[in-house]
């Protein structure tokens, strides 16, 4: 009798701690499946392909550059999942899979109060969806705005399980700061279209989500500041560079160098830390840098991808970059994971950008902080020139701190390498936390 693998079947990618659903059907045609990631909120991402023979299946989904190869082990597949670089084991069964520990997630009741909220951004036309929390009581409290860090993000910036926005905004409203965080624009609640915009198009949702907190009467208007992860920290600055009504500004991995300069750093950075060999490292890196360039040199997104498509075939025709291509993706599928991370106007945008251009203008407060593991934004390529910068704009308020073993997203870690982020439970160290409340909370005494 022939398999039948029609239904549901759960896998847990274990490095990431991320759940996967693959419901796979059959048509007269061969098989169709979908995939949901429900620990991203992902769900019915179509399948390219399903092929179930011998005893193999292989499902391929083209467009987020998949690959899931697996036997079938009498009442189970196992195999490997695919995906860029990271290659994963994982086993699918018929069971559901429990949803990952994470110990810091507050659970309700809050001792404080929450809000959903929806402003506009009209110079954007669209809508942001958010959520404001405060102290209880009479006053009016110093606040914040979150700015979440690259890709799109929901109001609690999740990713891998984690929500560093929801434990970080418990603990300043526990500490009596307001918060508001919310949704990227066209994503989650919010209106908008988050694949054409820009780093400066986010910047005027910030000043949004500012001006409407400037009509909250429980906000103190004169003690409003921004804290930003990641492109959020670069984000921040803009905003605090154009406005002289932000009170302080907090950059938890902000960056200092050039975009083009980062982005060929934390590829090199990233790829020593797994311990790939020299040559390959060497390889990837004369291939990000060549990207790189061209990316700068554009002045057409059209044109750039067919520039992008042209050097990359001619380079794997060659044999040059072959070895670069992930084990079960095929050449076009790798072609075409660069062209969709490389050929954006916000990547544009962010290679051609420096942070000091702002930084030299920011006047207000500024804490900056940076993870000792930190492989995305490393501190001592950062915190310096943002330092320099700041000093240049003779902002004598600034205090920088590298904060000893933490990661890109403030987890106490063993590596720093993006893989381990889903495998650890803690979502933002205590000790991180305590800094960023104590000093708001000075500042704005």
């Amino acid at each position: 009798l022939a398999q039948d693998i029609t239904g549901d079947w759960h896998g847990l990618l274990e490095q990431l701690r991320l759940r996967v659903v693959f419901h796979i059907s059959e048509t007269e045609n061969g098989y169709t499946s979908t995939l949901d990631s429900p620990d991203q909120g992902a769900k019915g991402i179509p399948v390219t392909s399903t092929q179930f023979k011998n005893d193999s299946l292989t499902i391929t989904v083209a467009p987020i550059g998949v690959v899931y190869k697996a036997k079938w082990m009498g009442s189970e597949f196992q195999g490997t999942f695919t995906q860029g670089g990271l290659q994963i084991p994982l086993r699918l069964t018929r069971e559901a899979v429990k949803k990952s520990k994470r110990p810091q997630d507050p659970e309700p009741p809050y001792p404080y109060l929450e809000e959903e909220v929806q402003f506009p951004n009209e110079k954007a036309g669209i809508t942001l969806a958010g959520t404001l929390t405060f102290p209880q009581g009479e006053g009016k409290f110093p606040a914040v705005v979150l700015i979440s860090g690259t890709g799109p993000q929901d109001r609690n910036e999740e990713l891998v399980g984690h929500k560093p926005f929801l434990v970080l905004t418990d603990h300043l409203t526990r500490n009596g700061i307001a918060v508001l965080r919310f949704d990227d624009r066209g994503f989650g609640q919010s209106t908008g279209d988050f694949a054409a915009a820009t780093t400066a198009d986010f910047a005027t949702d910030v000043s949004a989500a500012v001006s409407f907190l400037r009509t909250r009467k429980e906000i103190d208007p004169t003690t409003i500041g921004l804290v930003g992860h990641s492109e959020g920290g670069l984000i921040a600055p803009i905003v605090a560079s154009e406005s002289d009504t932000i009170a302080f500004i907090v950059m938890l991995a902000g960056t200092g160098i050039p975009g083009n300069e980062l982005l060929a750093l934390q590829g090199r950075l990233i790829e020593e830390a797994m311990e790939k060999p020299l040559e390959e490292v060497e390889k990837s890196a004369m291939l990000r840098e060549k990207m790189i360039q061209m990316v700068m040199d554009s002045d057409d997104i059209s044109t750039l991808k067919r520039q992008l498509k042209a050097y990359l075939e001619a380079e794997i025709e060659k044999g040059d970059l072959s070895s670069l291509v992930p084990k079960g993706m095929d050449t076009k599928q790798f072609i075409d994971t660069q062209l969709n991370f490389m050929a954006t106007p916000w990547m544009v945008y962010f290679l051609n950008y420096d942070p000091a251009d702002a930084l030299v203008k920011v006047h207000c407060p500024v804490l900056a902080l940076i993870g000792e593991k930190d492989l995305q934004v490393p501190p001592k390529e950062n915190l310096e020139p943002i330092e320099k910068a700041l000093k240049k704009a003779g902002n004598p308020n600034i205090t920088l701190k590298e904060l000893p073993g933490l990661n890109h997203l403030f987890q106490e870690s063993e590596t720093g390498l993006p893989q381990e982020y889903g495998v650890i439970e803690q979502t933002f160290s205590p000790k991180a936390l305590a800094i960023i409340s104590s000093w708001i909370s000075e500042k704005t005494k």
